[in-house]
This record gives structure tokens, C-alpha cells and sequence, in this order.
């Protein structure tokens, strides 16, 4: 049986534990407060928690001390730390010294129980064995990199290889494959592993905007520039910055990039001034790059300095043998959260998920298992609950009848949208592609939103 998850809010605010123990009862999550740093510490000696919110109205040094207690005790906790909008030098230390996450004061309901879900759905520790918190696993063992196929075995031994070392790593495959999920293991397991993991979308931000977003910008150097901001780069001082979909920026982006890599220093977008970054490279990309700095689409220089430790992720019609062990694992991850009786799968539907090819790959995967666990009836889940956005894959067919591409694309298009409610920018991200060519390709079908 699957253990409630358990939540400490170290807060003297009434109306911050006030939301917590809202949250904490909606989602029957275990709960416990403290006033103040002391009381807080002396529960984390006592027992586990899955995750830790640091609320105090005291000075930043005193909050960033407590911080600090806590990741020395436990170097796997999730720390959440609440601090005023205007903080920018407390927050950007909070994340160097191992924050899962800053949020800004006054707590917003919504936003914290956002926050809240999205890393306990990425994470599950393990409770404390008898022989203490010493022998507890890292959580490097419980991101779910579940396989049991000889290509993984090596996709993991490479993680083990690479990740002690300093050097960039280029991780390539298919959307869905799971190209995060290897960059936190590497984080993870590497000695910046107490220091923060910044990501960043590479085909989501706006290109006049890159620069500022990737290494910040000062006060006044643009129109709506209020403040000086602090670029990922910087927040991601000490630790490592995971560049996903890389190959979308464009060669006036790659050169500034380029650069970042080889002297390790940034200039703030208005300023002359030179900053210095302690950071590691990790970049993901679902195109092959090598092809496309050979065709001149991609800068030669910029690929080879991505291209130092590659790691190739199959896609998981290449893994057929780990299917079945994916579904039970998002099966057992999900039944919790939508706190539904559902033990297993029936024989019928595990056949029908080695017969499908899954294009979008392990994503894919367990957005089925999540939504066939929320329209089981019963304890056991049945090929009638195996629909999904692209085929239904519990169709004898699944096929349109002509059987053209076009028309295969343009069905897979609209159920995507109708799933998402019309949101292009899930439905982009959900079928690999930015939003300008999902635009177009809607256009072209004659799609609505």
C-alpha cells in the first residue's frame, strides 16, 4: 500500500499555515507546523518529510541559515522558501544554497498548491528504514528511470560515468523519452547536487526576450524593465543549467551561447559589466543536431561544445520490454494521487500496450495510464479505459480509413486540442512541436481551437 505523503510548514505567518492545512486536508496529505526554525528542526531529527515549507518572518540571513541547517541534515529535502517579490539577491541564495523553489509573499493559494503538486508528482522518497536516516536511498534513486532492457542498463551506466565529472552532456531522443528526467539523475548524482537545477525551454521563450531570460538584464535597459533581473545562468551558479530542445534557438542566439561555454561568463542585457558563472551544461534536443550543423542549420563550433558526453535515449517502440513495468509504475503513482482502488491491468489491455507504438513515447505512456486509472470502475484496468488523444488504442482498428499521414496528423491535432481544451501551448509542448508550427499545421487542417 502507498504511503501518504508527508509535509512540514516551518511558518510564523496565520495565514500561510492557515493554506497549508487547507491543502494538506484536500489532498489527504499528512501535516505538521512549526513556529519557529527550532520547533522545525527538532521534528525533521524525528522523522521524514516529502516536503518542507520555510515561512518566517525574520531577516534573509536568518531565513538562508535555517535553509542551510536543513539541507546539511537532510541533502535530499525539498525546501520551498516564501520570501517578499523585491528579494531578489535572498532568493537567488536561497536557490544556490539547494531550494526546490522560491515563492513570493503573501502566499498565494493557488500558486503554492501548484507548486506543491507539481514536485510530488516528480518525486517519491522512500520513508526512513529501521536503521535510520542514514541509510535512507537519494532521491536520485526515485526519478523513475524504469527499465529493464539492455539499452537502458547502458543509458544508466552512462549516467553513472558522466555524472561525477564537470563535462556537458548532450542528451538526445524523441520527445517524451524522458530527456529531464536523465539531466536531473545527472545533477543528482554529481557533486552540484546541493546546489540549484535550473531548466529552460529553450522553444518556449521569445527570442528578443532569450537573452534577458537565459542571463538577465539591468533596470531601464528596455521598455517594461523595472528592476534588475537575474538571468538563469546565474541562478544556476554552482549548480547545472539543463537547456532542453536546444536546436530550436536561432544562429544569432547560438553565437552569444556559444561564447557563455567556452569563456563561462555573462553580460547582463544593458550592462558592460562581466559576470563570472560556476555552471554545468546539460542540453537536450529531440532533431539531430550533427545533420544540421552539416547542412549549416546549426553552428559547427556550438555543436561540438554540446557534443562532449552524448547520451542516445530509444524511443519506447525501440523498448518494448519495459511497457509493462512503465504502467505499473505510473499505475502505483497515480492510484495515490487520484485516490482511486486500482491494483492492476488486465492481460487484454497489457496487450494492447505492447501492440501500440506509443510516438509519444514514456509522456505518452503515462498520461494513458493516468487517465485509464480515473475512468476505471473497478480494481483492475480494462482496454475499454485505454483512450487517449492521437488513436484510441483500444479500438480493434485505431485507424482512420483512408490511412493517409495527413490525415492520421490532422486526427492526432484535433484530439490533442480537445484534450487540452483548446490550450495551444500544452497541446505544442504535448506533440513536440513549437507553437508557431502548431499554428500553421491548424490553419492547414482547418482546425479549431
Amino acid at each position: 500500500m502507498l504511503r501518504r505523503r508527508e509535509l512540514l510548514f516551518i511558518t510564523n505567518r496565520p495565514s500561510t499555515a492557515s493554506i497549508a492545512e487547507s491543502l494538506s486536508q484536500e489532498q489527504s496529505y499528512g501535516f505538521q507546523t512549526a513556529a519557529t526554525p527550532a520547533d522545525g528542526l527538532h521534528l525533521l531529527a524525528e522523522r521524514q518529510f516529502d516536503l518542507i515549507l520555510l515561512d518566517i518572518d525574520r531577516s534573509p540571513e536568518a531565513v538562508l541559515q535555517c535553509l542551510r541547517t536543513i539541507r546539511h541534515d537532510d541533502p535530499e529535502a525539498l525546501v520551498f522558501v516564501v520570501l517578499p517579490g523585491d528579494d531578489v539577491s535572498t532568493a537567488v541564495a536561497a536557490m544556490k544554497h539547494g531550494a526546490a523553489d522560491v515563492l513570493i509573499h503573501p502566499l498565494a493559494a493557488d500558486a503554492f498548491a501548484g507548486a506543491v503538486r507539481s514536485v510530488l508528482l516528480a518525486t517519491v522518497r522512500p520513508p526512513v528504514s529501521a536503521a535510520g536516516k542514514n541509510s535512507r536511498v537519494g532521491i536520485e534513486n526515485n526519478l523513475a528511470i524504469v527499465g529493464q532492457t539492455d539499452v537502458m542498463r547502458q543509458v544508466e551506466h552512462l549516467i553513472a560515468k558522466v555524472a561525477p565529472t564537470d563535462a556537458t552532456v548532450l542528451i538526445c531522443g524523441e520527445s517524451g523519452t524522458g530527456k529531464e528526467l536523465v539531466a536531473k539523475a545527472i545533477h543528482l548524482q554529481s557533486s552540484r547536487r546541493r546546489a540549484a537545477f535550473v531548466a529552460v525551454d529553450c522553444s518556449s521563450l521569445v527570442e528578443n526576450l532569450f537573452e534577458s531570460e537565459l542571463f538577465g538584464h539591468v533596470k531601464g535597459s528596455f521598455t517594461g524593465a523595472t528592476v534588475t533581473k537575474h538571468g538563469r545562468f546565474e541562478l544556476a551558479d554552482g549548480g547545472t543549467i539543463f537547456l532542453d530542445e536546444i536546436g530550436q534557438i536561432s544562429p544569432n542566439l547560438q553565437g552569444k551561447l556559444l561564447r557563455v561555454l567556452q569563456e563561462r561568463e555573462i553580460t547582463k542585457v544593458g550592462s558592460n559589466q562581466v559576470v563570472k558563472v560556476d555552471v554545468r551544461v546539460i542540453a537536450a534536443t529531440n532533431t539531430q543536431l550533427q545533420l544540421a550543423a552539416a547542412q549549416g542549420k546549426f553552428r559547427r563550433e556550438l555543436f561540438y561544445r554540446l557534443h562532449v558526453l552524448p547520451i542516445l535515449l530509444p524511443p519506447l517502440r525501440q523498448r518494448k520490454p519495459d511497457i509493462l513495468l512503465l504502467a505499473q509504475h505510473f499505475l502505483e503513482k497515480y492510484r495515490l494521487i487520484r485516490r482511486k482502488n486500482v491494483q492492476g491491468i488486465s492481460p487484454k489491455a497489457e496487450q494492447r500496450m505492447l501492440d501500440y507504438d506509443w510516438p509519444g513515447n514514456v509522456r505518452e505512456l503515462e498520461h494513458v495510464i493516468e487517465r485509464a486509472v480515473v475512468l476505471a470502475d473497478g480494481p483492475v484496468i480494462m482496454p475499454r479505459d485505454l483512450t487517449y488523444f492521437s488513436v484510441d488504442i483500444s479500438d480493434e482498428d485505431g485507424l482512420p480509413d483512408d490511412g493517409r499521414l495527413a490525415t492520421l496528423e490532422r486526427l492526432h491535432i484535433a484530439k490533442a486540442l480537445s484534450s487540452f481544451d483548446g490550450h495551444r501551448a500544452r497541446t505544442a509542448e504535448y506533440l513536440g512541436i513549437d507553437r508557431k508550427t502548431l499554428r500553421a499545421k491548424i490553419i492547414r487542417y482547418g482546425l479549431s481551437d
